[in-house]
């Protein structure tokens, strides 16, 4: 019996250096364990604290923008209502830069009323440029009666002209608006207007099929809508240009402001400084502006587009409000695919 006693004493004493040794890992491995939960318990609050502070700085930015907007707009507003538009002029451009700078953290609406707000006050001084500067009217009038085959031209004639007398293919003012310039129902031909005709007007092209428009100057706006299968070469337009009901056609436009409506399959090569808009459309396609001709760095010059500010590649689909994958309405043309040579 003291012999087993002993020899049991001694498995014992033999086996305390291994619990010990277990024991001791034991304690080593649930520190670490319990200090990388910690870590990333850390790394999980840091992060929302930062996702918190981005959206105070966003809604801050958000704010500051709107209140900044609303000013401006309203300063805008005042000086056309008495007529001084070079300042309103300035203003504007100055309101639309503000937007264009400030897009990254507004919301998608925020975008669109913004543009629209833009848009409105664009019409605006234009309409307040052709009611101080009638005589202007009277002579594009006269233009329009020449193009009139088998029509003797007026050009000292005040009153407006009859419908009747109106120029085959030559668009008309929409009704309440100043007269426009421009193109309508013609179907394939070639078309064009230069710098004369275009300085500072608003250009119309509606429903247009198979043609080629060359507009070789500076106008205020454009508005191309419901043309099918054309071609249409603008040179720089000092503010917005609106595509409406479009398809199957080639666009090179050089603007402030694109919105483009319920249009597909166009190939579109653009100058733009604030961010392309699309709504409603569908395989619509987009390369820098490229389009040349005689003149042309003296229009831009009139237009007051900056030649180095150019976002063709950013463009805003109403339609495609995630962010996180890319819009399937519109691509880039791949640039072996770009035309080079216009003529």
């Amino acid at each position: 019996a003291p012999g087993e006693a002993a020899a049991a004493a001694a498995v014992r004493a033999s086996s305390q250096p291994e619990v010990a040794a277990g024991s001791a890992v034991s304690a080593v491995v649930l520190p670490e364990r319990l200090q990388r939960r910690e870590a990333e318990r850390q790394q999980g609050v840091e992060r929302q604290r930062q996702k918190k502070e981005a959206q105070v700085v966003k809604e801050e930015q958000s704010e500051f923008f709107l209140a900044a907007f609303a000013r401006e707009r309203e300063a805008v507003e005042a000086l056309l209502a008495a007529g001084t538009l070079e300042e309103a002029a300035t203003r504007l451009q100055a309101l639309q830069k503000l937007l264009t700078g400030s897009v990254r953290f507004l919301a998608p609406y925020e975008v669109r009323q913004g543009q629209e707000a833009v848009a409105r006050l664009q019409g605006d001084l234009a309409a307040r440029r052709q009611q101080l500067q009638p005589k202007k009217k009277f002579a594009f009038r006269a233009l329009k009666k020449e193009a009139a085959p088998g029509s003797a031209p007026r050009p000292t004639e005040p009153a407006p002209p009859a419908p009747t007398a109106r120029g085959p293919g030559l668009a008309e003012g929409e009704s309440g608006g100043p007269p426009l310039c421009g193109f309508s129902g013609a179907q394939d031909e070639e078309l064009e207007l230069g710098p004369a005709e275009l300085l500072q007007r608003d250009v119309l092209l509606s429903e247009l099929r198979g043609c080629r428009v060359r507009l070789c100057g500076n106008p205020n706006t454009l508005r191309v809508r419901d043309c099918r299968g054309c071609t249409v070469l603008c040179g720089p337009v000092s503010t917005s240009v609106f595509v409406d009901g479009c398809s199957d056609c080639l666009l090179a436009l050089a603007c402030q402001q694109l919105r483009t409506h319920r249009t597909r399959d166009c190939r579109v090569y653009v100058q733009v400084t604030s961010r392309a808009v699309i709504e409603g459309c569908t395989e619509v396609s987009f390369a820098p502006y490229s389009w040349s001709y005689p003149g042309i760095e003296g229009d831009f010059e009139s237009s007051g587009l900056d030649r180095g500010s150019n976002n063709w590649n950013l463009v805003d689909d109403f339609d495609w409000l995630a962010t996180d994958k890319p819009s399937p309405n519109w691509s880039l043309i791949p640039e072996q695919e770009r035309i080079s040579c216009w003529d």
